[in-house]
């Protein structure tokens, strides 16, 4: 019944916390356009962060609040859920996944030289330290600035991830999007710390491994990311299809596990170092193979997708089965 109970408060905050991002961002983008920063600015930044703050909120406070393994299997679960599962469903349902040279150049490649720089990283320091969280954040600053040049470039494109009003710059400062964005925020933190609370409890309950738990908990908090790519690869929006997957997956370790580590030193589990990592860099080169052989995704490359993520569930539950055998004997 414990069980049961923990479950369905875990969806019910799932839902809350989608929902808080997406009153937080709007109105953030809102109150940025009245204060007359640049649209360029909040659709690139708002397009980054927004499909991903409940991998973000619930990353940062498992692990700001000791429980490591879960907000790294989180993080690094969402990564190949994003590329392996989210991706190949769309490209079934949809039946081809078309894409351009230049985004699949720059954030694809972005994309994998972030799961590289982590791999390294925990291969060499075997940690997340202060400094690797001045790594992993100066990296995303340079992303982001490559993004907004890239708009710049080319500020007659609109903005698919953001669509931006022409009547709210007209607006007046009012408090009510800031009233709505602190409740977004609230909300937002409010839902991420019982979903970890929830995480914990099914952890204990079923003898289930934290870091496999967190792995799992990705499959909820990449939530908006589903929706958003299944729906854009259905209307042909093609280019935000594979954007918002490689958009997501460097937001999720250069800022989830980045920030983070400025403020503690984060213990990696050698699982993780040395195979959901690994894996993450597998299947991001897979995902990048696929897409170049014709810059697009068919039935097939889906399958493959699939089949991969699936693979590697089954290995990392049989390694955390081994795991628990252990620890009894």
């Amino acid at each position: 019944m414990e069980l049961l109970a923990l479950m369905v408060l875990l969806v019910i905050c799932l839902v809350i916390v989608i929902k808080s991002a997406d009153i937080f961002v709007d109105n953030l983008v809102e109150i940025g356009l009245v204060l007359g920063i640049s649209e360029i600015i909040l659709g690139v930044t708002a397009s980054a962060i927004g499909t991903s703050l409940p991998e973000f909120g619930s990353a940062m406070i498992a692990i700001l609040g000791g429980n490591h393994d879960i907000g790294i299997g989180c993080a690094i679960g969402a990564n190949i859920w994003n590329m392996s599962g989210i991706i190949g469903i769309s490209a079934i349902f949809s039946g081809v996944i078309t894409t351009s040279a230049p985004e699949v150049n720059r954030d694809g490649l972005m994309a994998l030289i972030t799961a590289l720089t982590l791999m390294v990283s925990l291969f060499v320091i075997q940690n997340m330290s202060f400094v690797f969280g001045i790594l992993m954040v100066a990296m995303y600053l340079v992303y982001l600035g490559v993004l907004i040049r890239a708009q710049k470039n080319n500020e007659s494109s609109q903005m698919e991830c953001c669509e931006i009003k022409e009547e709210v710059k007209e607006k007046s400062l009012s408090i009510k999007p800031f009233l709505l964005a602190f409740a977004g925020l609230f909300g937002l933190a409010i839902g991420c710390r019982v979903i970890v609370y929830c995480t914990i409890g099914i952890s204990e309950i079923t003898s289930i491994p934290s870091a496999l738990v967190g792995i799992f908990l990705a499959l909820g908090t990449t939530a908006p990311e589903f929706f958003t790519v299944l729906s854009s690869a259905k209307k042909g929006l093609n280019s935000l299809v594979v954007g918002t997957v490689f958009g997501s997956n460097i937001f999720n370790i250069l800022i989830g596990l980045g920030i983070p580590s400025l403020f503690v030193l984060i213990p990696v589990d050698p699982v993780a170092i040395y195979f959901d990592v690994p894996v993450m860099v597998c299947i991001t080169l897979l995902l990048l193979f696929l897409i170049k052989r014709g810059m697009k995704l068919t039935r097939v490359d889906g399958t493959i997708l699939i089949a991969s993520y699936i693979f590697y569930i089954l290995i990392r539950v049989s390694f955390s089965k081994q795991s628990n055998i252990l620890n009894i004997e």
